[in-house]
């Protein structure tokens, strides 16, 4: 599988006459300065693995591939809880959302939409991507490590919030820094209970660049 490009600590990033375009994992991107989780699928999270194979880092990047060197639009359906825009994106008319589930790069998210359930089928069928085994999806990986993670942070509320170089960043549990990122609430650091909160308080997610 060919695989993109320039990889930068903030983002994917992918070039673009007019439009500034980053790939911030497999079903997120930001397009001119605003984010776009993708409507109807859930990729696996960029630090999450599949057996041995890297699947949340394959997602990322097969993401950057399909949208690289394209022209990009994003159709807005609604916003969600943490200040992103739930939308169907097209790179020069393909739509990513179908693309994605349709190589085995991303489950069709069917708890909040049944867009891509057919192309999930045939996935499945052609045992491609995540269809090669029985993994863990997305939604109970993340489930997982909020349990595990939870039963240690203060007053149960495990989402780290870092202050760095690049501003303030939080880990959620799946995050792949998790374990080695720490909070000094001397430096102004904190713990958070949800993503939501971080992103109220100004913190925000991780940018993967690899």
């Amino acid at each position: 599988m060919k695989t993109f490009l320039i990889l930068v600590l903030a983002g994917i990033a992918l070039p673009a006459a007019a439009d500034t375009l980053k790939v911030v994992d497999g079903d997120t991107l930001k397009l001119n300065g605003t984010t776009y989780r993708l409507n109807g699928i859930d990729a696996p999270e960029h630090g999450q693995k599949c057996g041995d194979w890297p699947c949340g880092k394959e997602a990322t990047a097969h993401l950057a591939e399909l949208a690289s060197d394209k022209s990009v639009q994003c159709d807005p359906i609604t916003t969600d809880g943490y200040g992103r825009t739930i939308a169907t994106c097209y790179a020069d008319g393909t739509d990513l959302g179908a693309a994605m589930v349709s190589s085995g790069h991303a489950w069709a998210f069917v708890k909040y939409s049944k867009a891509y359930v057919d192309q999930q089928a045939q996935a499945k069928q052609a045992r491609l991507g995540v269809w090669q085994g029985v993994y863990q999806t997305p939604w109970d990986y993340r489930a997982q490590r909020w349990k595990v993670a939870e039963q240690k942070a203060p007053e149960g509320c495990p989402i780290k919030g870092n202050i760095s170089r690049n501003g303030k960043i939080y880990h959620a549990p799946w995050s792949p820094w998790y374990s080695r990122t720490k909070v000094s609430e001397a430096r102004g650091e904190r713990w958070f209970c949800s993503e939501a909160e971080a992103i109220r308080a100004g913190w925000r997610a991780p940018r993967w660049g690899g």
